[in-house]
């Protein structure tokens, strides 16, 4: 019988970014990291340095980084640095040509855009954090787990690594994505689930509509980017007209213009439908969580957007615990209470010049 997942929560990317630190300090056998964005500023740095002396001790340490995310250091002396220290990297690529530019931020579809820390097998990390210090100050959510949960982030990490070194396109290695084999561990309240751009692999998506589709009481979620997809604002909308208490918080100004008003394109038919929308107005709120009835909980790299849902590779943590879902509740509840409520007739107030933006992102959204 596999030992009760234990876990922390943390509303701080420093929080986040220290206890991360300290864990690498105390690897013995492994370190593996797969991340979207890192940049080796003072605390990438930093945790490059950890794990070069680790690795120099024996531990096998295996970087898996996205190369759009991570840009600036595809080709870079650091990546053959890190490569005579002891540390293997790979660059997460597509064959994708196409991409868009938006405030210096490149994102291809197919990217890599979970984030996974595991140390001796042991001890896991994930959320929506980045490994960049300008971001220091956003409103993310991570959590570090242990238990037997962290065998599935292990295993999740592994099979990356594996279609990272094959030939062929991100695409192809999306359809050999195999489930965790029965005989591993598994914790019944904690499960690590993923998201793959192929038809058949896309759990997570079903994952969250069908928790929306059996709530009862609550929906509480927050997310950077909402521009979700039909069938998911379906569902939002029959939940509400069912008297679910569905909760949405976005920032009141992202990183990504287009998103933000893919966001607003959405907010006269879900607000109808009796959703509440909050727009967190302090620095970016950049955390992918969702509460279900107080009995399940989320919290990864998913955004509620049709590059999450649909063409990226994502993985959250899922969890039945009432515990978890409680604390991350409280979480939820103290940023709404920064947020200011979108209503309905705020909306009617607004100008028609200034709903112009909305109505012309209705032509693209389902591809941002």
């Amino acid at each position: 019988m596999p030992s009760p997942t234990s876990w922390t929560l943390y509303a701080s990317n420093e929080l986040a970014w220290q206890s991360m630190i300290a864990d690498c300090e105390k690897a013995t056998t492994s370190i593996v990291l797969e991340q979207f964005i890192f940049y080796p500023d003072e605390f990438g740095q930093r945790l490059i340095d950890v794990c070069t002396e680790r690795a120099a001790a024996g531990v096998k340490v295996r970087f898996l980084w996205d190369a759009i995310g991570s840009f600036s250091l595809t080709g870079a002396a650091t990546v053959e640095d890190l490569r005579k220290k002891g540390i293997e990297l790979l660059f997460w690529k597509t064959l994708v040509p196409a991409y868009y530019h938006v405030h210096n931020y490149r994102a291809w579809y197919l990217r890599n855009h979970r984030r996974t820390l595991v140390i001796d097998g042991k001890v896991g990390y994930t959320g929506s954090i980045c490994i960049r210090d300008i971001l220091k100050n956003w409103r993310d959510t991570n959590v570090r787990v242990e238990g037997a949960v962290v065998t599935s982030m292990q295993f999740a990490f592994d099979q990356m690594w594996r279609s990272a070194k094959r030939s062929g396109g991100a695409f192809r290695a999306a359809l050999k994505q195999k489930k965790l084999p029965a005989q591993l561990p598994r914790d019944p309240e904690f499960s690590y689930v993923t998201n793959s751009p192929a038809a058949g692999k896309r759990h997570l998506h079903r994952t969250y509509v069908a928790a929306i589709r059996n709530a009862q009481k609550y929906i509480f979620i927050t997310t950077p980017y909402f521009v979700p997809t039909h069938r998911m604002i379906r569902v939002l909308k029959m939940a509400a007209h069912r008297g679910v208490d569905v909760r949405i918080l976005v920032p009141e100004s992202s990183n990504i213009y287009a998103a933000d008003q893919g966001a607003r394109s959405f907010f006269d038919t879900l607000l109808a439908s009796g959703v509440r929308i909050f727009l967190y107005p302090e620095t970016l709120i950049h955390s992918k969580t969702m509460v279900v009835d107080g009995n399940w909980a989320t919290v990864g790299s998913l955004n509620l957007d049709a590059a999450s849902l649909l063409y990226n590779y994502e993985a959250n943590l899922v969890s039945t615990n009432s515990d978890f879902s409680k604390e991350l509740t409280g979480h939820f509840m103290r940023d709404v209470e920064v947020a200011k409520e979108v209503t309905i007739e705020d909306r009617q107030n607004m100008l028609f010049i200034e709903k112009i933006p909305e109505y012309l992102i209705r032509l693209v959204r389902k591809f941002l």
